[in-house]
């Protein structure tokens, strides 16, 4: 299979990488003016010099581009999913996303970058492992318990809802 230059190691590993950690810390640091007001070649010589001390460390870079996939992938996930409630969202030709919706969005997206950084880190596995430990009765019980927490939120929010409505 023939690969394009986009795909060698030399531009996934180091080139991109770098670049977006150049970014990333310029912007803050021109943003937050930690370094001082109109000191944008300070800011990126900084910025230059902490993004190749990072690339050196090929752990980090190889999490960065793993978390990087799953953002695009999780970014995609939330732009068809905000088009799809857009639909339902309008009002007076102005998209309003209730608050209970930014929260549960923000819970999920929160959990599943969690859950994104302990597999990416091996550490998933592990805890994993350590909760079921092969005995059948505590993954029941994790189960219920998951059951019960997910039925009390339902609960909990539907019960503000209806009085909310009726005032």
């Amino acid at each position: 299979m023939v690969s394009t230059i986009l795909q060698s190691e030399f531009v996934t590993e180091l080139i991109l990488p770098f670049l977006l950690v150049f970014t990333v810390i310029f912007a803050i640091l021109d943003k937050t003016k930690i370094l001082g007001d109109k000191k944008r070649q300070i800011n990126a010589i900084t910025s230059f010099v902490i993004a190749l001390i990072f690339i050196s460390f090929s752990n980090y870079v190889g999490l960065t581009i793993k978390l990087m996939g799953f953002m695009a992938v999780i970014a995609i996930i939330l732009l068809v999913f905000i088009f799809l409630i857009s639909f339902v969202g309008f009002k007076d030709d102005k998209f309003e996303m209730g608050n209970k919706l930014k929260y549960t969005l923000w819970i999920l997206i929160s959990a599943a970058l969690v859950i994104a950084v302990l597999v990416f880190t091996g550490f998933w596995e592990t805890i994993w492992n350590s909760i079921s430990g092969g005995n059948a009765i505590i993954m029941d019980i994790v189960f219920v318990l998951v059951i019960v927490i997910a039925v009390v939120i339902v609960l909990a929010t539907g019960k503000e809802s209806s009085s909310s409505s009726s005032s």
